[in-house]
C-alpha cells in the first residue's frame, strides 16, 4: 500500500519509522513546510502542496499528524473525498470535526480511522469498537491524559508542589511549553467527547461536558487527601443511563487501595463496562512517539488487511438517541478553599480548618454546581481545589 504522510513532528516520525519495519507499507510523499532534520534522504518526496497527495492517484491512505484543527481540516477532507482513506491520531480534529469528516469519508468512498486519538499506544478505541460490535457499553472512564497522571503520581511520592512538577514535566518532554490543555482538562475533555460519541453513537460537543482540570492543585491537597487515604486522578467520565448521558470531567480521590491510584508516572488505565462482558481496562503508554506511531500503523494495516469494524446487526448496535444530561450526576466532593463564602457553606457537610485554609467535604452534590462554584472562584483569584470522592 502506498501512503502519504502530512506532518512529520513526533507522531509523523513515529508512524514513518514503524511503516518502514512493518512490511506492505509504503510513504510515497510527505506534507512538510521544510526539510526535516535527521531525514534529509527523504528530500525528493517532500511537497509542500496538498495537490501532490490528493492528485497521485498511486496513494491510497494519507496519514494526518500536524494536529490542530487548521489546515489538518481541510486537507484530510479534501483527501477523504479523492477517495483516499485517512488514519489521524489529531484529537482536536476528531473531537471537534467528526460529523463533516465522517460525511467526507461517505462521500468520497473512504475510511477515517482514529484509534491514537484517545489512549496513544494503547488499542482503546480499537477495542471500544470491536466490543460495541456485540455489545451495549453502558459506561467509559479512565485516566486519559499521561501529563496529568505524571504531575499527580509525582506529587503523591515525592511531596513536590505543583509547579516544580510541572517544570520537570516539560523538560521531560511530557508537559507542552503551553500546558495549559493538559492542566485544565482540555486534552481529557477532547478524549472524551471521541470516547463516549464512539461508545453511545451519541453527538456530544466539547461545551456539552462540565469540565475542572488539576491546575489549582497543592501539595496541601495531597497531604490533606492522604490523610483520608485518598489518591486523587485527573479521570474521564461517561455513562449512559436510559435516553440519557452523564459526560464530565474532573479529578477524582480515590482510594488508596484502588487500581486508579497504582497508576504511575504517565501511564494511562482506561475502563469501558458493557451489559455482557462486564467490565474490562486497558492500561499502557498513553503518549509518545513510537506507541502513538504504532498505533497510528495498526489502523493503517487494518485498513490494508480490510479489517472492518463497522456496526453490523445485533443486539449490541441498536441505534441510541442519547443526550448529555448531567441532572443524576450527583456525589461527594473533598474541597480546598481560603475563603468559605455562603455558597460553599451551602453544600458543606464536614470542614476542618488549619490556619486560614478551609479543608471540606461536601454533600451530596450536583457535577454542573460544584464546578459552577469551582470556576468562579478560580476566576475571582480564590484559591479552591475540588476532586470527586470516589465511594
Amino acid at each position: 500500500m502506498k501512503i502519504a504522510i502530512i506532518g512529520m513532528g513526533t507522531v509523523g516520525k513515529g508512524a514513518y519509522e514503524t511503516a518502514k519495519t512493518a512490511g506492505g507499507i509504503e510513504v510515497v510523499r510527505i506534507l512538510a513546510r521544510h526539510e526535516i532534520e535527521g531525514y534529509e534522504h527523504l528530500n525528493d518526496i517532500i511537497t509542500s502542496d496538498i495537490a501532490d497527495i490528493t492528485g497521485d492517484k498511486d496513494i491510497e491512505l494519507v496519514i494526518e499528524s500536524i494536529g490542530g484543527i487548521h489546515p489538518a481540516s481541510e486537507y484530510v477532507l479534501e483527501c477523504l473525498r479523492a477517495g483516499k482513506h485517512v488514519v489521524t491520531p489529531n484529537k482536536n480534529l476528531i473531537s471537534a470535526c467528526y460529523d463533516e469528516i465522517r460525511e467526507a469519508a461517505a462521500e468520497g468512498g473512504a475510511e477515517i480511522r482514529f484509534t491514537a486519538t484517545a489512549g496513544g499506544g494503547i488499542p482503546w478505541l480499537y477495542n471500544l469498537r470491536r466490543t460495541k460490535r456485540a455489545d451495549v457499553i453502558k459506561e467509559v472512564r479512565g485516566i486519559v491524559n499521561g501529563t496529568c497522571n505524571f504531575i499527580l503520581d509525582s506529587m503523591c511520592s515525592q511531596g513536590s508542589e505543583f509547579q516544580d512538577v510541572l517544570v520537570l514535566a516539560q523538560a521531560m518532554g511530557y508537559a507542552e511549553a503551553d500546558p495549559s490543555s493538559d492542566i485544565e482538562g482540555t486534552d481529557t475533555l477532547r478524549k472524551t467527547v471521541i470516547s463516549a460519541n464512539l461508545a453511545f453513537d451519541a453527538e456530544v460537543k466539547e461545551e456539552d461536558i462540565p469540565c475542572y482540570g488539576i491546575d489549582t492543585i497543592s501539595s496541601k491537597d495531597i497531604e490533606y487527601l492522604k490523610s483520608m487515604g485518598r489518591v486523587p486522578r485527573m479521570m474521564m467520565n461517561a455513562a449512559a443511563e436510559g435516553n440519557k448521558l452523564r459526560v464530565y470531567v474532573e479529578p477524582v480521590a480515590f482510594p488508596d487501595t484502588a487500581m486508579e491510584a497504582s497508576v504511575k508516572f504517565n501511564f494511562n488505565l482506561i475502563t469501558l463496562n458493557a451489559e455482557d462482558i462486564g467490565t474490562q481496562s486497558f492500561y499502557g503508554q498513553g503518549a509518545g512517539m513510537m506507541p502513538t506511531g504504532q498505533s497510528v500503523i495498526q489502523d493503517v494495516m487494518d485498513i490494508r488487511d480490510g479489517i472492518d469494524l463497522k456496526p453490523a446487526s445485533g443486539a449490541g448496535l441498536k441505534k441510541r438517541k442519547l443526550k448529555v444530561d448531567n441532572k443524576s450526576a450527583v456525589h461527594r466532593y473533598y474541597l480546598r478553599c481560603d475563603e468559605m463564602t455562603e455558597e460553599i457553606e451551602s453544600i458543606v457537610a464536614e470542614k476542618e480548618k488549619k490556619g486560614d485554609i478551609c479543608y471540606c467535604t461536601t454533600k451530596p452534590v450536583a457535577v454542573t454546581k460544584i464546578h459552577e462554584i469551582a470556576h468562579r472562584a478560580k476566576a475571582e483569584g480564590r484559591a479552591m481545589f475540588i476532586a470527586a470522592l470516589s465511594e
